[in-house]
């Protein structure tokens, strides 16, 4: 609510059993029910595509991001 509240958009990952919280989001993604050990490797898969297409969308190369040298070493 305090998100919404600076009028920001709020984007949820929701199943079935829960879709009484859809109310609170201005957008929802509706992913399948599934067993509380795979649903955070379920809802994954949104987020990402959500990140990826946000980085597209601010014209950031998705293929080489900044800083990528400083965790990666090669030896």
């Amino acid at each position: 609510m305090e998100i919404k509240a600076r009028k920001a958009k709020v984007i949820g990952i929701v199943d079935p059993k829960n879709f009484h919280m859809k109310k609170h989001f201005d957008y929802s993604i509706e992913v399948p029910n599934t067993s509380k050990d795979f649903s955070p490797i379920l809802n994954q898969i949104p987020l990402q595509l959500i990140a990826y297409y946000c980085a597209v969308l601010r014209g950031c190369d998705v293929d080489r991001p900044r800083n990528l040298a400083k965790s990666v070493t090669v030896e």
